[in-house]
This record gives structure tokens, C-alpha cells and sequence, in this order.
């Protein structure tokens, strides 16, 4: 397996959801609404605002992947999917720990853990659980 993305789904704040992560993790974000989309004409007309398809880049890689499309299951936000960003420095997971847990949750603050790593726990503002680590004991 090279890599696994990333792909949440939202119930009608996909817009507002993508715009907070590329506000906190920076990068190119693209978005498409229904009604931009081909199938624009097969689909009721409340749902032309909603997002079909968003993608956020940074550096040639992909982040994360998101869309307003639910399925026939309905909606569980936010608890099958646990985002994981290995960081690259301390100041880098303190910011990220900040600006992710505002007006949302922390589960377990940052914290050095025994196995060497800085490690907390949050849930954002829009019920999405991230784990943030960044490895002491890699550093070069």
C-alpha cells in the first residue's frame, strides 16, 4: 500500500469545514458544488450550494478529501474517522494543536508520553476526532 487518504463527508458545512483546515494547515484548496457538477440536473434543487467534491493540497500532497454527499446511511459525524498528523517539530504541533482545537474539544492535551512522543487528542470545532504526535526522539 503507498498511502491511505483521507475523506470526510459533512451534512451541508463542508464549505465551512474545508476553509477552517486550510486555514490551520495551509495549502491549495479546491472545491466543487452539485450545481456545478454534471449531475447538477439530477439532483434537487437545495443541493446546488452543497459541495460534491473538495480537495486540500500542500507541497504536491494531498491532505484531505471531503464532500457534502451523504449516503443513503445518513450521517454520523464524526465518529469513524480519527485524523493523525506526525509533526515535524514542537512549535509546529502546538500551533496545529491550537488553531485545531479552537471552539472545539480537547480529548487529551499535549503531553510528553512514555514512548518518547508529544501526543494529544482533540475534537475540532465540526466533531472531528485528530490525534496530533510529534516524535522526540526522531528528531534530526
Amino acid at each position: 500500500m503507498k498511502h491511505i487518504d483521507v475523506y470526510l463527508t459533512f451534512g451541508g458545512n463542508c464549505a465551512e469545514a474545508m476553509t477552517f483546515y486550510q486555514k490551520c494547515l495551509g495549502g491549495e484548496l479546491y472545491m466543487q458544488t452539485v450545481g456545478e457538477s454534471p449531475i447538477a440536473a439530477q439532483c434537487p434543487a437545495g443541493m446546488k450550494d452543497q459541495i460534491m467534491h473538495s480537495s486540500l493540497t500542500k507541497d504536491g500532497l494531498l491532505l484531505l478529501m471531503a464532500s457534502d454527499m451523504i449516503g443513503p446511511g445518513g450521517l454520523v459525524n464524526g465518529n469513524s474517522v480519527t485524523l493523525s498528523i506526525s509533526c515535524k517539530s514542537e512549535e509546529e504541533i502546538n500551533h496545529l494543536f491550537s488553531v485545531l482545537s479552537a471552539g472545539g474539544k480537547i480529548i487529551d492535551p499535549l503531553k510528553l508520553q512514555f514512548w518518547g512522543a508529544l501526543f494529544g487528542v482533540l475534537n475540532d470545532r465540526f466533531g472531528v476526532k485528530w490525534m496530533l504526535l510529534f516524535d522526540k526522539t526522531q528528531q534530526n
